[in-house]
Parts: structure tokens; C-alpha cells; sequence
């Protein structure tokens, strides 16, 4: 394999770790009651989200990130690899409306095509 295909592909990494964290949170605090008001409350319920096997799992692929992020900016430059962390952008928008069924705006949409472009204008420098 062609060793620059490998340095995107510790971008790719990054990208779907942080996407797949993202979504299973929002996921699982739609399945969750939400935030209790009372400090205490508050505190017991993020402890109890800390063992939910969802949300750590989430947390998981969020470190699995950091380390493919690392891996992927230890060999490009990282004015050149950053803004591909924009996709996540795009992939969440996707997503968030297939498996979330969350709305997809036409300003969203929009929001999304300038960052697409962005991208690749600068993937192209």
C-alpha cells in the first residue's frame, strides 16, 4: 500500500471514530431521561451514563480517534489535515437524518456544500 493512502487513512480513522462517538451519545441521550435539575441529581446521573456500555463505548471510539489523530498529523502537515476533520460535519448531518431522523434543513444542506467545498480546495494545496 502506497504509504501516503496510509496517512489518509489514519484521517478516515479519525473521522469515523469521532462520527460513530458522536452519534451513539446523541442516540442514547435520546433513550435517557433527560438532565435532572438538582446538583446531586445531576451528578449521579453522569455517573451513571459513565457505565452505560453505549456511552462508553462512545467515549472509547473518542480515544481511538485521539490516537488516529495523532497518528495522521505525526505525518502530514497539519494545516493540510485539519480541515478534513470538517467532514464529520457532513458524515453527522447524513447520519443524524438516516438514524436519528433528525431534520435536514436547507440551510443545513448549504452549510454543509460550503464546507465540502472548502475542503476540497484545500485538499488540493
Amino acid at each position: 500500500m502506497n504509504i501516503k493512502m496510509t496517512h489518509y487513512l489514519y484521517l478516515a480513522a479519525t473521522i469515523f471514530f469521532t462520527v460513530y462517538g458522536q452519534l451513539v451519545l446523541k442516540w442514547r441521550m435520546n433513550q435517557i431521561s433527560g438532565m435532572p435539575t438538582e446538583f446531586f441529581e445531576k451528578i449521579r446521573f453522569l455517573v451513571f451514563l459513565i457505565f452505560d456500555p453505549w456511552v462508553f463505548s462512545g467515549f472509547f471510539a473518542a480515544f481511538l480517534a485521539s490516537l488516529a489523530w495523532m497518528a495522521a498529523i505525526s505525518k502530514l502537515e497539519l494545516s493540510h489535515a485539519y480541515p478534513f476533520m470538517s467532514l464529520n460535519f457532513v458524515i453527522v448531518l447524513v447520519l443524524s437524518g438516516w438514524i436519528l431522523h433528525e431534520p435536514i434543513t436547507f440551510q443545513k444542506s448549504l452549510g454543509v456544500a460550503f464546507i465540502v467545498i472548502g475542503t476540497i480546495i484545500v485538499a488540493r494545496v
